[in-house]
């Protein structure tokens, strides 16, 4: 079976993960959506809302496929969550040339770290190219309309 995890911090999850998301579900039969708990840095949104969100947003937007998407909440490496869940894949989305240098060199050190887990990118969709988490949380924060920007589910708790 072809197991992948996507790893971000999803906070929030956008219309842009869920665009690679959508498309990584077509190439892996179990898509782990996984949400890092990050030491160095302080969400917007804590573990369970960021996961009730992505929840929401993937039965909203990928219907049956959505079955085949597992959400969990993780820290440490990647490579060792991707082993805990044997999972040879690590997703990633690439929105603009300058992610590519960073996700690179991640890809290549995790690599080292777990030779049997690889990297797969996926360029997101032209209309979420501009997008980003910090982006949204910041218009949001500023009183702008974000709701074409992540799914309604996310919309709600910014405005709320």
């Amino acid at each position: 079976m072809r197991v992948a995890v996507y790893p971000g911090s999803f906070d929030p999850i956008t219309h842009g993960h869920l665009d690679v998301i959508r498309r990584a579900v077509v190439v892996f039969e179990r898509v782990h959506v996984a949400v890092l708990v990050n030491p160095r840095k302080s969400p917007l949104f804590d573990d369970e809302q960021r996961l009730g969100s992505i929840r929401e947003a993937l039965s909203e937007t990928l219907g049956e496929a959505a079955g085949r998407v597992e959400t969990a909440v993780f820290d440490g490496l990647t490579v060792d969550f991707a082993r805990r869940v044997q999972a040879g894949f690590i997703v990633r989305g690439l929105r603009a040339v300058s992610d590519f240098e960073f996700e690179l060199q991640m890809a290549h050190t995790n690599r080292k770290l777990a030779p049997e887990v690889d990297t797969v990118f996926f360029m997101t969709a032209l209309e979420y190219s501009y997008l980003s988490s910090t982006l949204v949380k910041e218009i949001a924060r500023f009183g702008g309309d974000v709701s074409a920007m992540v799914p309604a589910a996310v919309a709600r708790r910014l405005t709320g």
